[in-house]
């Protein structure tokens, strides 16, 4: 057999896997928005079959002997060749795959996809003491995962890698201390400032079916293709692809608060924006995979807060938004609205926090779930440890185990190694933003006319088509010139900011 046929072969064995992988996201995708609540068994068994269908196909004997056969073939010469990018992440992570025993992996998935449920009640009710025994196995789970791929530093590390390939907690840790220094001061001399504006309109009424309207709307003007993708509700937003021209997004709308179904919804477009613009031909191969997690984000993050909270943006959607809900807008501007959505105030939920605080959430949160890894943090102290962190790093304490340790689900899916690469995608995005403007020209210019089409299609060039080719350092200091920083988003912020506040 030659490299090529062992190239084909490999590609061949890979995208059918990928066929057992989109189906579980399929199904996953259902659970969260109409399964019957006594489905949840049978769904949890099928879940917890796939993936060890899954597992043992990632891990075939055959597939490694591949992977060892091309590694050092001629096809893989050029690092920057699209066989390269395919083989040299796919042995990355056979050699990560095959180290976790696949009872592990069923165990794992048993759990989380009945963790989420409980998550979801545990939630509704305040309950935190209904849910603690699930998260206390969930934890120790994904530390014998921790273990079993191995560490050089710190168990966090092997998690944090599936979602930042490359990744080390203490970079990670030193990246996000910069972020705070800087953070802290801003917010309070914010908070110091005399000129105040109000928020008020935010939370009048705001009904759902117009919500729905003008945050598909919105959502398809920026540039998420509805032919390719779908827009549902859900508890907790997120998006999933089924498949190359199958991206789905689900937000979630409160009547009385309009940030959360709208910037919720430009959230998750953006992170469908990406998977519609990855290499649909590639699909199932790292060369048609997203990059990171913290790239994913960058992508999001850019779309709901440079473009969704910028002036420029609501010039063109603020008429609009007054045909939607004539009777909470007729008394506004696009200049006070545009105050009101970038008004900085402390609260209790990450995913309604203002552009500011929000990475103080993650902050906390990536403290946290490195700290119950690495085993320095016991489930039964975690609420109260949730609350001192709240106390000190935003001034307030959650009222209730709802708004404060229950309100994420993550942890319910065993989604460890995930929440610092929100504040990742932060810093990146304010890199791409910066250099899509030097070669695109002023896109706030663009904006206000209602085109976006030019900074989707950069977008689409420079980050969703290079795929798995680099790491998620590598990408950004392609297309930036520049290492990871926290200099451009605090700029970012301080521009956007300092005007709504007077300073």
């Amino acid at each position: 057999m030659d490299d090529q046929t062992r190239y084909e072969n490999l590609c061949q064995r890979v995208r059918e896997t990928a066929l057992l992988q989109s189906t579980s996201a399929l199904l996953e995708w259902d659970q969260q928005t109409n399964l019957p609540s006594q489905a949840d068994d049978y769904r949890c068994q099928q879940l917890t079959f796939l993936a060890g269908e899954v597992h043992r196909r990632r891990t075939d004997p055959e597939l490694g002997e591949l992977l060892n056969q091309l590694s050092d073939s001629p096809l893989t010469e050029d690092p920057e060749s699209d066989q390269a990018a395919v083989v040299s992440n796919l042995k990355r992570e056979f050699d990560k795959d095959v180290r976790v025993p696949a009872q592990l992996v069923e165990e794992i998935t048993k759990a989380t996809s009945a963790g989420h449920n409980i998550w979801v009640q545990a939630r509704k009710q305040n309950d935190y003491a209904s849910f603690a025994p699930t998260l206390s196995n969930i934890v120790d789970l994904m530390q014998q995962k921790a273990d079993a791929v191995g560490y050089e530093d710190c168990r966090y590390d092997a998690l944090l890698d599936e979602y930042e390939p490359g990744a080390k907690t203490a970079d990670v840790t030193k990246v996000l201390e910069a972020l705070r220094i800087e953070l802290v001061p801003l917010i309070e001399k914010i908070a110091g400032s005399e000129n105040r504006p109000s928020s008020e309109v935010l939370h009048r009424n705001f009904p759902v079916d117009a919500q729905k309207a003008f945050a598909k709307y919105a959502s398809e003007q920026i540039g998420f293709d509805y032919a390719r993708g779908r827009l549902d509700e859900t508890h907790h937003p997120f998006c999933t692809e089924i498949g190359p021209n199958d991206c789905r997004i689900l937000t979630r709308y409160d009547s009385s608060f309009f940030n959360s179904g709208f910037f919720g919804t430009l959230h998750e477009a953006g992170h469908g924006m990406y998977e519609q613009g990855l290499r649909s031909d590639q699909y199932g191969l790292p060369t048609g995979k997203y990059c990171s997690l913290g790239i994913h984000e960058s992508q999001s993050r850019l779309w709901e807060n440079l473009v969704g909270r910028s002036s420029a943006f609501w010039k063109f959607f603020f008429p609009v938004a007054q045909q939607h809900f004539p009777d909470a807008l007729n008394d506004q501007t696009v200049d006070s609205f545009c105050a009101s959505i970038n008004t900085v105030q402390p609260s209790l939920i990450r995913v309604e926090a203002d552009e500011a605080t929000y990475n103080l959430h993650i902050i906390i949160r990536f403290e946290l779930e490195r700290d119950l890894i690495d085993g320095k943090l016991s489930v039964e102290d975690l609420p109260d440890a949730w609350n001192s962190k709240y106390e000190s790093s935003l001034g307030i304490t959650p009222p209730s185990f709802s708004d404060g340790v229950l309100q994420d689900v993550h942890w319910s899916a065993g989604l460890f190694g995930y929440f610092p690469t929100y504040s990742l995608g932060n810093l990146y995005a304010s890199q791409f933003f910066a250099s899509a403007e030097k070669e695109v020209g002023d896109l706030g210019v663009l904006f206000a006319k209602g085109e976006f089409s030019d900074l989707k299609l950069w977008l689409n060039d420079h980050v969703h088509r290079q795929g798995q080719k680099y790491s998620s350092a590598q990408l950004g200091k392609r297309v930036t010139g520049l290492d990871l920083s926290h200099e451009s988003l605090i700029a970012d912020l301080q521009s956007r900011l300092y005007p709504v506040y007077g300073l």
